[in-house]
């Protein structure tokens, strides 16, 4: 079973505000408003470049870079804070925490012999989230498109994924929340896509897409497959 982070596994947690009590702490009290522009100037940044941050050097250049656009989008005085400084506050604001249900269904999921793979949109970083969040332990691997130089929904990540674990795309599941990189990703991959839609499904959805609203879902889903193909899903 492949498993995309944000939005699946992890979410982050409260930005704008934390972002604000971050400026807050160094001196510079920023409009609420101001602090949401400036942080999703920020974050457009990020998901444009993020590719480029396989190894730590790279990370690093990119969140300084990524601090430089919050700096510029920023009014005064959070906007002269020195860059350093600016960046600490970026990074404490960026806290992620898994969905209430995810470490009960991993769980479950590895005691009913399910190959897990995270399958991310993500930089080198996502391995230091898994590993804060207590995840990494509970999944077989990890895979950034950042690392491997594929993203989704490009099949080539999906399919370097299914060969770590020995799995054939027919007897797999993709498990995201996004209908653009998750489903289109695994469709193309060849794939069985199942989409979390925590609050209901999207219209125009393609025909054969199963949709869950909590995670725990899986669970009973897997059972099922297993039953319908004979063994244990996937294998």
């Amino acid at each position: 079973m492949l498993l995309d982070a944000l939005g699946t596994l992890v979410e982050l947690e409260a930005p704008f505000a934390r972002l604000g009590e971050e400026l807050v702490a160094r001196g510079a009290r920023v409009a609420p408003e101001a602090v949401r522009r400036a942080l999703r100037a920020e974050m457009a940044y990020y998901r444009t470049h993020h590719q480029v941050a396989a190894d730590r050097e790279r990370l690093a250049g990119l969140r300084e870079r990524c601090a430089d656009v919050l700096r510029a989008a920023l009014p005064p005085p959070a906007g002269e804070l020195p860059a350093a400084v600016l960046l600490e506050a970026l990074l404490a604001a960026l806290r992620f925490r898994p969905f209430p249900d995810v470490v009960g269904v991993l769980h479950a999921l590895r005691a009913r012999g399910c190959a897990l793979v995270v399958v991310s949109n993500w930089d080198v970083s996502l391995h230091d989230v898994l590993d804060a969040t207590g995840l990494r332990p509970l999944v077989d691997a990890v895979l950034t498109s950042a690392e491997e130089g594929s993203a989704k929904p490009e099949p080539a990540l999906f399919a370097h994924a299914l060969g770590l674990v020995g799995v054939p795309a027919g007897r797999a599941l993709h498990v995201g929340d996004s209908v653009e990189h998750d489903v289109a990703g695994a469709l193309a991959a060849g794939v069985r896509p199942v989409l979390v839609a925590r609050n209901g499904a999207p219209a125009g959805l393609a025909a054969g897409v199963t949709v869950i609203e909590a995670l725990d879902e899986l669970v009973p889903l897997a059972a099922a497959m297993a039953t319908r193909e004979g063994g244990p899903y996937p294998p």
